[in-house]
């Protein structure tokens, strides 16, 4: 089990040895998942408009089916995942599930360099990988907490999103440079990073493990939504961020826009992906030496609107530079959001629930990612890809100030110190013992 080193709330995160492995799993993880879906969508697109001829309209419905596929496992599976996080070493849970998604992307590199790639291959493949990531999405999330003292856990956090976001940055722009000189290299370098997040998560020592109630599985399964509803803190930051990312997400039209608005190509597209997790990561980079200690809420509240205000900038650019600035503002106000989210939630719940709670959130995440997609790409196809846009980043303004409203616990989130009264009484008897 691991044992404490005395820390203080300057100590980095990184002085702790299964934190550093934690961190590089996680950076090699995204830099793999965000090269490989950025390949995905235009893969979708490009068959679709190329191979079958499709309409512009039509081939972007096909970008909102694949943010389906993607989602429905994690809809189905998020009782059962959070349930199997808070039950099994979160450590195991994590090294399958990346097994299994660099199973996936080696399957992709072959299918895509035999010229056998089709669009059912594509959904298929992409449904599995929906898969993968609804158990290893609460497991990671979970097991974090487990690795740093609570002191340094905002700390923690922010550097866990610096490893995301650099991935974010870094990992589609490779990924529309290696599809640029051969297309099933993005795929066979993702199955290589896969493996190096295994062989790292492995170098991670066993953690203490909390101990569940007696309760039937089922019941203890309902534990984790029971505690989101009962707690309106975390309910409204994670369902702010459902519904304004939701409405407000333009990462589905980036193909649209890379390749028939502003007419930049895979490398254009690469750049455009890149753009807003550049931004982010330069916040998270000012927030794990800077972390924020007051006014959380409404500031993430602001954030939220901003993105929605970046949002409409973007639907409306026709300039490369702009459209750049425009998705690294919404990327750095996404950050902010995220980082006061995931600190909120961590800090609130028991770890006995993290990953119940942590299954919980990554379907809302997902939700609003997943389905944000399909939406994007089922409105494109009714009333036009810059029209889907701009009304998208209009509706997640909206959707801040309705939250405001229903949630004042948000505006009064003065520090990420959870009150005594922060714990609903139904869940204070699953402490770990």
């Amino acid at each position: 089990m691991i044992q404490w080193e005395v820390v203080s709330s300057t100590t980095s995160p990184l002085r702790i040895r299964d934190f550093r492995y934690y961190w590089i799993a996680r950076l090699a993880t995204t830099l793999a998942q965000t090269s490989m879906v950025v390949i995905i969508g235009y893969q979708v697109y490009d068959i679709a408009r190329g191979t079958l001829g499709m309409s512009l309209k039509d081939a972007a419905f096909q970008l909102g089916l694949i943010g389906i596929a993607q989602f429905l496992p994690l809809a189905l599976l998020t009782l059962v995942v959070g349930w199997v996080a808070d039950r099994i070493d979160r450590r195991w849970i994590a090294r399958a599930a990346l097994g299994l998604e660099a199973s996936c992307a080696m399957a992709l590199a072959v299918l895509t360099a035999t010229g056998a790639i089709s669009l059912p291959w594509l959904f298929s493949i992409a449904a599995l990988l929906g898969v993968a990531r609804a158990f290893a999405s609460p497991a990671l999330s979970a097991l974090a907490p487990n690795l740093v003292p609570k002191e340094i856990l905002p700390n923690a956090i922010a550097l866990s999103s610096i490893a995301w976001q650099g991935g974010s940055v870094v990992g589609p722009a490779i990924g529309g440079y290696l599809y640029a000189s051969g297309h099933d290299l993005p795929y066979a370098v993702s199955a290589g990073l896969f493996t190096v997040a295994f062989l790292c998560l492995m170098m991670v020592r066993p953690v203490a493990r909390p101990q569940m109630s007696a309760s039937p599985p089922w019941v203890q399964m309902i534990d984790g939504l029971r505690y989101v509803r009962q707690n309106k803190l975390v309910l409204g930051a994670i369902s702010l961020d459902l519904f304004a990312v939701l409405l407000g997400g333009a990462t589905a039209m980036l193909p649209v826009y890379a390749r028939d608005i502003l007419h930049a190509g895979p490398e254009g597209l690469g750049h455009l992906r890149a753009a807003p997790a550049l931004g982010a990561a330069l916040t998270a980079v000012y927030f794990a030496f800077k972390p924020l200690k007051t006014n959380v809420g409404v500031k993430m509240l602001a954030a939220v609107a901003v993105f929605g205000a970046a949002t409409v900038v973007f639907g409306l650019s026709r300039s490369m530079p702009l459209s750049l600035v425009a998705l690294a503002v919404l990327g750095s106000a996404d950050m902010l959001s995220v980082y006061v989210r995931q600190s909120l939630m961590q800090l609130y719940t028991p770890d006995a629930m993290r990953g119940r709670v942590g299954a919980v959130s990554t379907l809302f995440v997902s939700g609003s990612n997943e389905l944000g997609e399909a939406e994007s790409g089922f409105l494109a196809a009714f009333i036009g890809p810059v029209v889907a846009v701009v009304a998208g980043g209009v509706g997640a303004i909206a959707v801040t100030l309705l939250w405001a409203k229903l949630f004042p616990q948000l505006k009064n989130a003065r520090t990420f110190d959870p009150p005594e009264t922060a714990l609903p009484n139904a869940v204070l008897q699953e402490k770990p013992a």
